[in-house]
């Protein structure tokens, strides 16, 4: 407890020790000012001057034109004109839309097309007005709602259209053999399957370069063959891969052998793909695999 006492007698005598400030000539020596400060003296004028500086700064922004060059301030004035530009041009727009309507209807007068003896100016008064319009009247009609589902019900991006026209066209068999798997585009089997004896040799459709030659998990040996006609076959569950990517193959040319790889296989076969501009097409209208 007398430690504590001692160092904030300490800590007391420290701050409020007097010191003082003395302004010399630097020639003469001569005694110009004098001032008696303390270090307590020196934080309570400091704070003093930061709080009267705050305040200073806030008046001036808040309650002065200064303000007006501050980045994102604007002048009360410049609301003001804002606002009553608006008015204005709300004003010449009904405005407008009134003479424009009252014009519409003296125009078969001016024309000709009715004489003036029978013109109704009251009717034109009315005419002049403002047309109010009744919003309602967009509501859609059941015929039209009917028409809407219609057109929604149906695909509107038919992708396999275009791919499932023949083209004039016939490609090399890359395997003969017996067909286990149709091309089916609604269950998603882009393809059909080929069964054929282990190491029966694969053959390239047409000439072309191998864009993709790897092994896949699920569908083992892959090679793919783009032919720069927009067509690309596929061949997989390939044994073994005969050519690199990057390699120029002719058509017949052995590209890969018949194998049973990758976890979706069922035997020894030929999953095979054609696929043209980007679209998938069935195999058997291009080629002979028997």
């Amino acid at each position: 407890m007398a430690k504590k006492n001692k160092t904030k007698s300490k800590f007391r005598q420290r701050i409020t020790n007097k010191f003082r400030l003395v302004v010399l000539n630097e020639d003469t020596f001569e005694e110009r000012l004098s001032f008696k400060l303390t270090i307590l003296n020196i934080f309570v004028l400091s704070g003093v001057f930061s709080i009267l500086l705050v305040a200073s700064t806030t008046v001036l922004i808040a309650y002065t034109p200064i303000r007006e060059y501050i980045p994102g301030y604007s002048s009360t004035q410049l609301k003001k004109d804002a606002t009553q530009l608006v008015l204005e041009a709300d004003s010449l727009k009904r405005k407008l839309q009134s003479l424009e309507n009252y014009t519409k209807v003296l125009i078969p007068i001016l024309s000709g097309q009715q004489p003036l003896n029978e013109v109704d100016f009251d009717s034109l008064k009315e005419n002049s007005k403002p047309i109010d319009f009744d919003v309602s009247k967009l509501d859609a009609s059941k015929t039209d709602s009917l028409f809407r589902e219609k057109v929604d019900s149906k695909d509107r991006f038919p992708l396999f259209d275009k791919a499932e026209n023949k083209i004039d066209m016939v490609f090399f068999a890359p395997i003969t053999g017996n067909i286990t798997q149709q091309f089916n585009i609604t269950e998603k089997h882009f393809a059909i399957d080929i069964s054929q004896t282990t190491g029966t040799p694969v053959k390239s459709i047409e000439d072309g370069r191998v864009i993709f030659a790897e092994w896949t998990t699920e569908t083992g040996y892959v090679i793919i063959v783009e032919h720069g006609t927009g067509f690309i076959s596929v061949y997989k569950h390939n044994g073994a891969l005969l050519k690199q990517q990057g390699d120029f193959v002719k058509s017949g040319e052995a590209i890969a052998s018949v194998g049973s790889t990758g976890e979706l296989t069922t035997g020894p076969h030929l999953h095979f793909e054609l696929w043209y501009n980007g679209y998938p097409v069935n195999p058997l209208n291009y080629i002979d695999f028997k």
